[in-house]
């Protein structure tokens, strides 16, 4: 009984949480630029391989996409009637109210290290372009189109919120993230 398929997925979940751990001290220690992805699997006691069966590079490790799953259900909580940007100001509060205190920890730290190395902080951009791409998706209603300005919204919006998220990582998490990015929010739409 030992091959079945929850063993193996409990066993690939230890693994993939052990590499994390392994690489969250590591960067903690060291700083994400002076740590290998050898340094990371031996810390883990994997080889190379498992850890790029696990992670595709070690910035995956830190710089974690939400699902689209995730995104759609969070923006279709919001009412299509709204502007895109009323729209995307709701859905942050449901997003952030999944949050255990166990997340938002494990989220501040990941956030600490993206902030503290200037290669991620760069890098954050490309992860927001992408989760904007995957709001502009969940954003129609059946058979509605997106006017091109939406695109637009939906991009200042994602900047705004990962400002945000650096403001709460620079701060250490002294003042609630939901805060920090309503603040950024409200510097986007210039109040």
């Amino acid at each position: 009984m030992s091959d079945s398929p929850d063993w193996r997925g409990r066993r690939w979940a230890a693994t993939h949480q052990r590499i994390y751990d392994a690489a969250m001290e590591l960067f903690g220690e060291h700083g994400f630029e002076k740590v290998s992805v050898g340094q990371i699997a031996a810390g883990a006691k994997v080889s190379v391989p498992t850890f790029y069966a696990h992670y595709p590079s070690k910035e995956h490790i830190v710089m974690a996409l939400p699902t689209v799953e995730d995104i759609a259900a969070v923006i279709s909580g919001q009412p299509a009637d709204l502007a895109v940007g009323e729209r995307i100001r709701r859905a942050v509060p449901a997003w952030f109210a999944g949050w255990t205190p166990e997340i938002r920890e494990h989220e501040l730290a990941r956030w600490q290290v993206i902030a503290r190395t200037p290669s991620l902080r760069v890098r954050a951009a490309e992860f927001e372009r992408a989760t904007a791409g995957m709001v502009t998706e969940a954003l129609p209603a059946e058979g509605a189109i997106l006017r091109p300005g939406d695109t637009v919204v939906v991009n200042a919006y994602l900047s705004a919120y990962t400002a945000g998220l650096l403001a709460w990582a620079d701060h250490d998490g002294d003042r609630k993230v939901e805060e920090l990015i309503e603040e950024a929010f409200d510097a986007l739409e210039g109040r």
